[in-house]
């Protein structure tokens, strides 16, 4: 007998080699039919995989983020299953779940477009419903390689040649087996809803200069009104494309002769990006930060030291050289280095500490063409970043003031679905990270203390640290379910080491300062790419770059519309004037689509009157009001938004 124990905390005992299923079966039938795989001390796996030692188990259902991706994962293998029938000599590289649905990348023999997607779901529902086991199976490497060299599918052959022998496992569903770790649904009679979203190209392994593959993304649920749910939602999310807003709100703008993912902010984006600086820098000192500048460019050098261009040179900008041989600069992949620099710049004392420089500092990376998607995807782009230095005795109390400012910025945005994600190293690939083990342990565990003492809904996943220290990553659910990184937290113990930082104690001896790292935002342009979503581009009062425009009836009234203008901006209210030759329902309607909170009509008996006829976004029209009415009515609302977010004072040392 075994004992397994439950997430409650119950423990039963059941026969040495129990499935998941088994115990499924044993707690309840309904249990039985909705579980989709099982979590084994931590690991996902099949439900029909036999347990032989004491374990703590969870069963997985379509609730869980595991259960979603196992069943996503089986939906792949049935994807590539129904291909193989339909496309005799298919090649298959990779088919993973992803965050919503699966892919699976192929070679075909033929090319497809997306008019074929029908008859492809046509014939995963006509599989699936035979109800097919899928079957595991271990393998040698030998054997593994025979198999696909025999059917000629070089992309599988150079995937095993990566993989240790005693690891690598076969799975069957139907008349279609492939390299795969699992884990699996036990049949395929569980996926009732198919959709096949897009196909796209995708070099084999991401390296342009290998093969492009066909990718065929799809999503699949257990029930059909599910799938009915997410199709709308998808509806929902073309409405609301930041490219499409940004385009029609005149935000910004990307043009082939700059270059791919180099954006340009026009007037009114730049004028929101400001508001949102200003209200961050607004925070930042009442949390006693203080600004710095640093160049776009560092010498090639810095980026050696930091470890930056051992981890991103080959896939980053090139290095710039000038006419002295012995120069070589890089663009700015990140800004740390240069604020290890600011901190050398004088001795630093125990009681100079914390030490908190920010800077919405313009980074560099070059991303692939192919992966570039409006803000969420550029090349340069502007990180609300600062870097505190910090004792070990101030780390964790630090760290948790930086937590109360993102949740702050949460909150002021409503957005109010969140989870923060504790990012650790992968621990079976510890090459990738640079540092000693010990200061990996204290890093780690200031972050998991700190988010438990706030009360923070957590999960954990291993592997997603960056190569310098782990983070707390927060993923933040919008207006229509999706989820999004934005803020990251992070904790350093390695740049100190490599720039070499230190500051004199108490005991009158060098000591090294720890750093975090901190952007609540994560970059200027993704979070102004989810707020345009999240919102559908109607924006806070206090953040619209355009409070009011005036529309007057003809242009006999534009002086008058003129002059309303030049009152509420003499009073700090965003406001310009549409004097197009157009008719007033055009203006309406143009000005709507544009959301502009307040359009202010004006004709000849508001300026016999000098008043204004109000209509409010969504509301309609308010009915006439004098201007300096309107201006009070419009400063108290906006005094009103900011009462409610504005943060408790915090001490500056």
């Amino acid at each position: 007998m075994i004992k397994i124990t439950f997430p409650d905390g119950g423990v039963r005992e059941y026969p040495k080699g129990v499935t998941g299923m088994e115990i499924a079966q044993s707690i309840s039938p309904r249990l039985a039919q909705e579980v989709l795989a099982i979590s084994v001390n931590d690991q996902t796996r099949d439900l029909n995989r036999p347990i032989e030692e004491d374990a703590a188990i969870k069963l997985l259902k379509w609730e869980d983020d595991e259960g979603k991706h196992a069943f996503w994962h089986t939906s792949s293998h049935l994807l590539a299953e129904a291909l193989q029938s339909l496309y005799p000599g298919v090649k298959f590289g990779i088919g993973p779940s992803i965050e919503n649905g699966f892919y699976y990348d192929v070679d075909l023999p033929s090319p497809i477009t997306e008019a074929d997607l029908p008859a492809i779901e046509k014939k995963m529902e006509e599989l699936a419903r035979t109800k097919e086991e899928l079957v595991r199976r271990e393998v040698s490497k030998a054997e593994a390689l025979k198999t696909y060299t025999e059917k000629g599918d070089q992309y599988k052959v150079e995937l095993i040649g990566d993989l240790q022998d005693g690891t690598i496992t076969f799975y069957t569903n139907g008349s279609f087996t492939d390299l795969c770790r699992g884990p699996h649904l036990p049949n395929t009679g569980l996926i009732k809803a198919i959709k096949l979203t897009s196909i796209a190209g995708a070099y084999w392994r991401g390296n342009e200069k290998n093969k492009m593959l066909t990718r065929i993304y799809g999503i699949t649920f257990p029930k059909k009104s599910m799938l009915d749910e997410y199709l709308a939602m998808l509806e929902e999310a073309k409405k609301r494309d930041h490219r499409k807003l940004g385009r029609e709100l005149e935000l910004f703008h990307f043009s082939p002769r700059v270059g791919q993912g180099l954006p340009l902010w026009l007037p009114k984006g730049a004028a929101l990006r400001e508001r949102l600086e200003n209200f961050l820098r607004g925070v930042q000192k009442k949390y006693g930060y203080e600004q710095v500048i640093t160049p776009h460019i560092g010498m090639k050098d810095l980026y050696v030291t930091s470890g930056h261009y051992a981890k991103y040179g080959k896939d980053s900008f090139q290095p710039i050289h000038t006419p002295d041989e012995n120069e070589e600069f890089l663009l700015k992949p990140m800004n740390c280095p240069h604020h290890c620099e600011i901190y050398k710049f004088k001795p630093r004392s125990y009681k100079d500490l914390p030490l908190r420089f920010a800077e919405f500092g313009t980074v560099y990376r070059y991303e692939q063409s192919g992966e570039l998607h409006g803000l969420t995807r550029v090349r340069g782009f502007t990180q609300d970043d600062a870097h505190l230095f910090v004792r070990p005795d101030q780390l964790k109390d630090e760290f948790m003031k930086v937590i109360d400012i993102v949740l702050y910025i949460f909150k002021t945005l409503s957005f109010d679905k969140f989870t923060a994600q504790i990012s650790l190293r992968d621990p079976n690939n510890r090459e990738k990270y640079i540092g000693s083990d010990e200061n990996w342990e204290r890093a780690e565990r200031a972050i998991i203390e700190a988010a438990a003492e706030k009360g923070l809904e957590t999960v954990v996943e291993y592997g997603e640290a960056a190569f310098y220290g782990p983070k707390l990553d927060f993923m933040v659910r919008d207006a229509i379910g999706r989820k999004w990184q934005l803020g990251t937290i992070q904790v350093d113990y390695n740049l100190p080491e490599r720039f070499d930082l230190t500051y004199t104690g108490a005991d009158n001896e060098p000591h090294r300062p720890i750093m975090i790292h901190r952007a609540p935002f994560g970059s200027m342009e993704r979070f102004v790419a989810v707020l345009l979503e999240h919102t559908g581009g109607k924006f806070p009062l206090w953040l619209s770059p355009q409070q009011v425009v005036v529309l007057p009836i003809s242009e006999k009234f534009n002086d008058y519309a003129q002059k309303v203008s030049k009152f509420l901006n003499n009073r700090d209210i965003r406001t310009q004037v549409d004097n197009r030759n157009e008719k007033i329902g055009r203006k309406i309607r143009d000005n709507e689509l544009q959301r502009i909170p307040f359009l202010l009509i004006v004709g000849e008996k508001e300026e016999n009157e000098g008043t204004v006829s109000v209509r409010m976004q969504g509301e309609g029209d308010k009915g006439a009001m004098t201007m300096e009415a309107f201006a009070d009515y419009l400063i108290d609302k906006v005094n009103h938004e900011v009462a409610a977010i504005e943060p408790a004072d915090q001490p500056e040392a």
